[in-house]
């Protein structure tokens, strides 16, 4: 998130910690949870946490072939929020995320009303944030850009998951990575929900862009792999000062639904659990949505 007027700010937002470049290094604390997560099991699990590593990113690499082969729809809205906890500006719009006539992947806008941010401004990493950062996706090739440690157990509603924390290695120009926490599915071995923020943050003088922390949430939508739903970020960008602006801190809430997922025709075949399903193999029983 880019600051009007290059106004110098830095994060403080949900207990998360600042940038590597504030800090030397990323570090995490999750937000706090909803009522349905349960409490955390710390007892070793059966199996080896590099081998649960190993299972998980292999479904989520499964997982990204068949999310490349879905259309879905993105309603997407960036919201400053005054002392009185009310909207004073916003960034909107909805997209189809669908195949333009060579089966090219694309997006289109199908509605997007006038931008009424006043205090900040949307940063090309904001839009990636919004279309690759927040639906994250941690596969086989991904794996050896994280340190991915093993936290415990613990029940999503009725779901039973492993919990990993996740940082980076190391920060790359121009790629955005995820510093944060990851529930997993301990039957699929998919992600289910994914709690942190997306860094690198810029601290450099006149030329901020920060970013809040976020939560994503999946669901089960074809009875094989867990897609995004929902995700909600929400943080106070705290001005240092400067032009004499009196009002240092701006409260940011940003959210985002997906929707309306359907396969796309394709030749490509979609591998689950060693069999073909791309032309929709009998489903196991649903797991409980939430």
């Amino acid at each position: 998130m880019k600051l009007r007027n290059q106004w110098m700010a830095v994060l403080l937002a949900a207990g998360l910690s600042l940038s590597a470049a504030a800090q030397g290094k990323d570090s995490f604390t999750p937000m706090a949870l909803d009522a349905g997560f349960g409490p955390m099991n710390l007892t070793e699990p059966t199996l080896k946490p590099e081998e649960i590593i190993r299972q998980f990113a292999a479904k989520e690499s499964e997982f990204q072939q068949a999310l490349n082969h879905y259309t879905y729809r993105r309603i997407a809205r960036v919201q400053t929020i005054d002392d009185d906890n009310k909207v004073d500006g916003e960034w909107y719009e909805v997209d189809d995320v669908t195949f333009d006539t060579t089966g090219r992947r694309m997006e289109k806008a199908v509605y997007a009303p006038e931008n009424t941010l006043q205090r900040v401004s949307m940063s090309p990493s904001d839009l990636q944030d919004i279309q690759k950062g927040y639906p994250f996706v941690l596969t086989t090739e991904d794996i050896p850009q994280y340190d991915v440690k093993y936290v415990g157990r613990q029940k999503v509603d009725e779901v039973d998951c492993y919990v990993f924390d996740v940082s980076p290695k190391t920060i790359e120009k121009n790629k955005r990575y995820l510093l944060g926490r990851i529930w997993v599915d301990m039957n699929d071995l998919q992600i289910v929900v994914t709690n942190g923020r997306m860094v690198p943050d810029d601290t450099r003088k006149n030329s901020e862009d920060l970013h809040p922390p976020f939560m994503t949430w999946r669901q089960q939508v074809d009875g094989h792999y867990w897609f995004p739903v929902y995700t909600k970020g929400e943080g106070i960008l705290h001005f240092s000062g400067g032009n004499g602006y009196m009002g240092n801190d701006v409260h940011m809430r940003d959210t985002v639904k997906y929707s309306d997922y359907k396969r796309f025709g394709s030749t490509t075949k979609i591998i689950y659990e060693g069999q073909d399903i791309t032309n929709g193999a009998p489903k196991p029983e649903d797991k409980p949505k939430k």
